[in-house]
């Protein structure tokens, strides 16, 4: 019987990340905050999902190694320190053009040893860094692009 293998989300969402990059374009990814490790400012949350621009532009140390992305990024004029464990991540795409893909959110447990799937449920728990107002690292606007791909919405 095969080994368990690790999942690829990872590999997907860095060589996403990598592609936007290289074609210039702002990589924007979808976040579920009920995901166990999520830690981003709370006044940015709506309906349990933020969006956040993770261009090199917009954010500082970002790493993209191990289970989750960790950057810092500027709400409201002050730097936060974000972390988005790849299990959260329902999308990744690009502001401009809405290219990119959506991805199975995936609950986890605290020792991070049994994940669930998105049917499962599971306890939410959000730590937040933040709760200042301001739109610094959000999207403002919908994508006009975007609007025949609903599931992609932008939220504030």
């Amino acid at each position: 019987m095969p080994e368990q293998m690790t999942s690829n989300k990872p590999y997907i969402v860095r060589a996403f990340y990598e592609w936007i990059v290289d074609n210039e374009l702002t990589p924007y990814i979808a976040v579920d905050t009920s995901v166990y490790g999520v830690i981003v400012p709370l006044a940015y949350i709506h309906d349990d999902q933020i969006v956040l621009n993770i261009a090199p532009v917009s954010v500082g140390a970002i790493s993209l190694a191990g289970n989750s992305i960790e950057f810092s990024a500027r709400f409201g004029g002050k730097l936060e320190n974000l972390v988005v464990p790849y299990a959260a991540i329902s999308a990744i795409y690009a502001k401009e053009n809405g290219a990119g893909t959506q991805l199975a959110v995936e609950h986890i447990d605290a020792d991070n040893t049994h994940s669930t799937s998105a049917d499962e449920p599971a306890e939410p728990k959000l730590s937040s860094v933040n709760t200042a107002a301001s739109t610094d690292n959000l999207e403002d606007k919908p994508n006009k692009a975007n609007k025949s791909r609903a599931t992609l919405k932008v939220v504030k």
